[in-house]
């Protein structure tokens, strides 16, 4: 990849981690810089609807939007797994990335969430962030789809986020209408493998936890 289109890839995968968070202000702060620094118009449509929803109206749509529904979850193992045994070894595919690097997410979030792995393939590797996140393409693109169908403002963020990626191939667009109709998985029978002891991948490297950080632009705070 060229050095010009690994920058504009990663500044995309920075700014759709941002837009994808919780909004708060501190956010809506920001959309002056992140709509100067942006690589693409497609963020527009969601740093529009920030800069104009009052806060409160924001927070609850977020909700609405991203808690309430099976087809809409930023936690990328999710759309494979559902809440079942298999995800936490899935899970630990993301810990153990995070890990080799010398990283660790916070303790009250999962290691799928996409805007930590966003923040990996912009911060810290973009190809095995890119890679984590193509593992899991269906659910992605899913997400994407569900967003559309929604006409929500977030939907042009994964619209973002998913042109940063190759087209889609055949076995791939297979993938995901299966997912659409079958929708994740319903068995809940807990996380266990991802807490387990016995298969945590062990401490990072340097010797303490280093908490992927959130991006921040000058004079955005």
């Amino acid at each position: 990849m060229r050095s010009d289109d690994a920058r504009r890839r990663a500044l995309t995968h920075r700014i759709a981690a941002l837009l994808l968070e919780y909004p708060t202000a501190e956010l809506v702060a920001q959309v002056p810089d992140l709509r100067a620094v942006a690589p693409t118009r497609a963020f527009d449509p969601l740093l529009d609807h920030l800069a104009t929803t009052p806060l409160p109206s924001l927070t609850a749509q977020y909700v609405e939007t991203f808690d309430l529904r099976r087809k809409i979850c930023l936690h990328l193992t999710y759309y494979a797994y559902g809440d079942t045994r298999e995800r936490g070894m899935a899970l630990l595919a993301f810990k153990r990335a995070y890990r080799a690097a010398g990283l660790e997410v916070s303790p009250d979030e999962l290691p799928d969430h996409l805007c930590v792995v966003l923040e990996y393939a912009a911060l810290v590797d973009q190809e095995l962030g890119a890679r984590l996140m193509l593992d899991h393409r269906a659910g992605l693109e899913l997400l994407r789809l569900s967003l559309a169908d929604l006409r929500s403002p977030w939907a042009s963020v994964v619209e973002a986020v998913c042109a940063t990626f190759p087209p889609l191939r055949g076995d791939e667009r297979d993938a995901i209408r299966r997912l659409a109709a079958e929708g994740p998985p319903e068995e809940e029978v807990g996380l266990t493998p991802y807490a387990t002891p016995l298969l945590d991948p062990g401490p990072a490297r340097p010797d303490g936890p280093v908490l992927l950080p959130m991006p921040s632009f000058p004079g955005a705070r």
